[in-house]
């Protein structure tokens, strides 16, 4: 019930597993671990409709909350209690791994649930048990409506789980590996901990490698980051000497660059990659396919021949839409949202998956273009701007609006 991380596969692991095994295999520096496969998962839905709970959605929270509630089968709990022990019982990362997850054709970037820093069997085990009903959260269940995968035979609705080395990153990011030899390599990073930046609550440092080895870096105000404290995951402030100074220096961002080449070369093809930097060495979290690229950087900010009344951020999708600005600070706003509105948010996290399928756009004040938000707007097609400082308070409600996402700009009348 239980398999090496080394040994994992696509067809019994997920996607997610099935890569990280292949690097591992490889001898590329991916924390070890082990995966509780599909077979587990399905030990313990046995008696649930899978397929029926995929289509409706008001079904779907009452499975996710039975199989978090379930006791995880005395066979696959004994064997988490084994695999931890010979890892040391140290923290641990636990990660979904669906079978639709991290795939040339969706990425699921976020969708599914994720776990740092846990510490124990029976922490482990619940765990384990909220990546299971993750599989049918309201996030999960849009994004595959927004992708067209409802209507999924059961077998298809398939989740497995990696538990792997809890790593306490000093500097982490995104890199995507370009689709031409010829072509950058685009890496963004911060302090701390991954989720700040593929959950887009900081505007990351941004670099980019070309084939000749020279680098291009945009630096930003990093002023927050995420790190472990014991058994806790703790938000704290940059020290103010540190906001602006860049977390990679170019060797270091060369170095980046090589290593996704050779994540590419082994996985055959170009790659979204999760990175991060402990102890002074550089490991790999993730690696799944390029679903869409993100769109060529803008000109930097105050460039020639903006428009006073326009705001500019990252381009994070492409194409251009009019619509009605809809301030949304938080989830007690969602219901506010109406087709066609243009979403302006201080960030997007993974729970806010449904309201891509009702907004026109996305302006956020935080955020790169390799946040799992970006990621899933490209891949749904809706034009979207990052990291416009203030956007929430420089733009007014119902007012209209126009996003260009290829250009990284947003401009209202009145701003």
């Amino acid at each position: 019930m239980i398999v090496p991380l080394r040994e994992a596969a696509a067809d019994t692991c997920g996607g997610k597993a099935g890569a990280l095994g292949a690097l591992l295999r490889a001898g590329l520096p991916v924390p070890d671990g082990f995966v509780v496969p599909f077979a587990a998962y399905l030990a313990a839905v046995r008696d649930l409709d899978l397929g029926r709970i995929g289509d409706e959605p008001e079904d779907a929270d009452a499975a996710r909350w039975t199989i978090a509630a379930r006791p995880v089968p005395e066979a696959v709990a004994d064997a988490l209690g084994r695999a931890l022990g010979e890892l040391g019982d140290p923290p641990v990362a636990v990660r979904s791994s669906a079978a639709g997850e991290d795939t040339g054709r969706a990425s699921a970037a976020g969708q599914h649930e994720s776990f740092l820093a846990v510490r124990g069997a029976g922490e482990v085990a619940t765990a384990v048990r909220a990546c299971w009903g993750s599989m049918f959260s309201p996030r999960a269940i849009a994004y595959r409506a927004a992708s067209g995968r409802t209507g999924q035979p059961p077998d298809d609705l398939l989740m497995a789980v990696i538990v792997q080395r809890h790593l306490d990153a000093e500097v982490s990011g995104v890199m995507f590996t370009p689709a031409d030899s010829g072509d950058v390599t685009r890496i963004e990073a911060s302090w701390g901990l991954g989720p700040s930046v593929v959950e887009g609550k900081v505007t990351p440092d941004a670099y980019r490698v070309a084939a000749d080895g020279s680098v291009t870096r945009t630096v930003a105000d990093k002023r927050r980051r995420l790190d472990r404290r014991g058994a806790r995951l703790v938000v704290g402030d940059v020290p103010t000497a540190a906001r602006n100074r860049p977390t990679a220096d170019d060797a270091t961002a060369t170095r980046l660059a090589e290593l996704g080449r050779r994540i590419a070369a082994v996985l055959g093809g170009p790659q979204d990659i999760e990175w991060a930097i402990a102890g002074g060495r550089t490991w790999v979290l993730q690696a799944r396919p390029v679903t869409a690229a993100p769109p060529p950087s803008a000109a930097p900010s105050g460039a020639s021949g903006v428009p006073a009344a326009t705001l500019t951020g990252t381009p994070g999708s492409r194409g251009t839409v009019t619509g009605t600005a809809r301030i949304v600070r938080g989830r007690g706003d969602f219901a506010r949202v109406r087709p066609g509105d243009i979403l302006v948010c201080p960030f997007t996290d993974p729970a806010w998956t449904p309201l891509l399928r009702v907004a026109a756009g996305v302006v956020t004040e935080t955020g790169g273009v390799l946040s799992h938000a970006a990621i899933v707007a490209r891949e749904h097609a809706i034009p979207a701007v990052l990291g416009v400082p203030d956007a929430t308070s420089r733009l007014r409600d119902d007012t209209l609006i126009t996003v260009d996402g290829t250009a990284g700009t947003v401009t209202a009348t009145g701003v």
